[in-house]
């Protein structure tokens, strides 16, 4: 009997014992391949985190890897001797999953790191800048992704809704400046309170988004929308999107004045005057600036840059067809542009830098793929010193080089409106790892 006992304990400690090997085995074969994937994200530029991150306390997390199952991205996060850690931060988009799934609070949002800063306009936790009734959500106080924009835009029209205490038929309650998630989600929140509101937006509904090419996906996670309900779209495409936005708008007899920029706010006595560049003055008692971070497309400032044949952003590119283009700039947008034209196209795809350091993978294999099967021609270490109506002239490491071309896009980034916010008398910072959620 007491043999059959030892026999029993034995053979359960040696399969637990098996189980733990197997375990062990695993954990170091995961750390092991999650390493290899640290060292290649660091030699192409995608280990340093560019935009709102996930920041990891290692003294508080447990090893759930809850923060790994709920990250839609992936390889965002890995496991490195049991402990979460960064692999391809540059491609975090801020969505903020891996901080809500996290069972300890053991992860942080952060932006800019202690060696790059990022310019941030001084907001308070109810989005009310330094001035006091100008308020700022979505993209330019630091929260990029559609969800976090609409949930801001809400939260900051909330807020500018407890301020009003009585009517003023001489001006709005609130302008609302920028059309896209923010300004939207804010748009419909003001008309759930009944306030007085005036929503401009300098291009079209939709904003930044507006500016995607046209089947690029957009929305990845489900979203509340005032007036409108749980939206419950994966996967979703610019086109879909916006006709949801028009929809929610039009439902609710909101009406977006688009192509109207904004020149100038100033303060008179206890309103806001908004001067538009159509000469228009605007008078309101609070102002929510709800534009992105990029303001108006970065130039490269060279001769003939204001020819009709260049442009800051592709919408159509399904109807450009036998022309000979030049693509300009090296990021995400620049090559998914590109890459949009090249069945069609003759393309070629100009870049200051030496490498493409930046770029998520799926672009990277179908640029590699692209230039294998000679359907696009790249050229790094090059810059654009001249366009004509029917040249384009690169300077490159051997000489200067004149291509035929019909067609320029530019895609340099953009320009936060910093001038703007100044003129104003918004405070404007540098952060250097500046959190911007840490509890629940």
């Amino acid at each position: 009997m007491i043999l059959e006992q030892i026999i029993i304990y034995a053979s359960v400690l040696l399969l637990v014992l098996i189980v733990l090997w197997f375990y062990i085995r695993l954990q170091k074969k995961t750390s092991k391949k999650t390493a290899e994937k640290i060292e290649i994200a660091k030699q192409i530029g995608m280990h340093e985190p560019v935009s709102l991150h996930p920041v990891i306390d290692l003294g508080t997390c447990i090893k759930s890897g809850a923060c790994i199952e709920a990250c839609p991205e992936k390889d965002i996060i890995g496991i490195v001797h049991g402990r979460a850690s960064l692999v391809n931060a540059a491609e975090c988009v801020g969505h903020g999953a891996c901080f809500h799934a996290c069972p300890v609070e053991a992860i942080s949002l952060v932006i800019g790191t202690e060696k790059r800063g990022v310019d941030l306009p001084h907001v308070s936790e109810n989005y009310e800048t330094n001035v006091q009734g100008i308020y700022i959500a979505g993209e330019l106080g630091g929260m990029g992704l559609i969800k976090n924009s609409v949930e801001q835009g809400e939260q900051a029209m909330n807020s500018i809704a407890l301020t009003l205490t009585k009517k003023n038929s001489d001006s709005y309650d609130v302008v609302i400046i920028g059309a896209g998630p923010a300004g939207i989600s804010a748009s419909l929140t003001a008309k759930k309170h009944g306030l007085k509101f005036l929503t401009l937006e300098q291009d079209s509904l939709g904003g930044t988004v507006f500016n995607f090419p046209r089947s690029k996906v957009v929305m990845t996670a489900p979203v509340e929308l005032p007036l409108h309900g749980k939206v419950r779209l994966f996967d979703t495409s610019k086109a879909e999107l916006l006709a949801l936005w028009n929809e929610a708008l039009s439902k609710n007899g909101i009406t977006i004045q688009e192509h109207t920029k904004v020149e100038g706010i100033q303060l008179d006595g206890d309103i806001f005057r908004v001067m538009t560049a159509k000469g228009e003055e605007i008078k309101t008692k609070n102002v929510l600036l709800a534009i992105g971070r990029r303001g108006s497309p970065r130039k490269l400032g060279v001769p003939g840059e204001g020819l009709e044949k260049v442009a800051y952003r592709l919408l159509e590119p399904e109807l450009v067809i036998g022309k000979n283009v030049v693509v300009v700039g090296g990021g995400d947008s620049a090559i998914e542009a590109a890459l949009s034209l090249v069945e069609q196209n003759t393309v070629v795809l100009s870049y200051r830098s030496d490498a493409f350091s930046r770029v998520k993978p799926k672009n990277r294999e179908k640029l590699d793929t692209a230039i294998a099967e000679g359907k696009i021609e790249v050229k790094l270490k090059s810059n654009v010193v001249k366009i004509d109506k029917e040249l384009v002239e690169l300077a490159e490491t051997g000489g200067t080089q004149a291509l035929k071309n019909d067609l320029v896009y530019i895609f340099a980034g953009g320009e936060l409106p910093t001038q703007f916010l100044q003129k104003t008398g918004v405070e404007i910072k540098k952060r250097f790892g500046y959190t911007v959620k840490k509890h629940r």
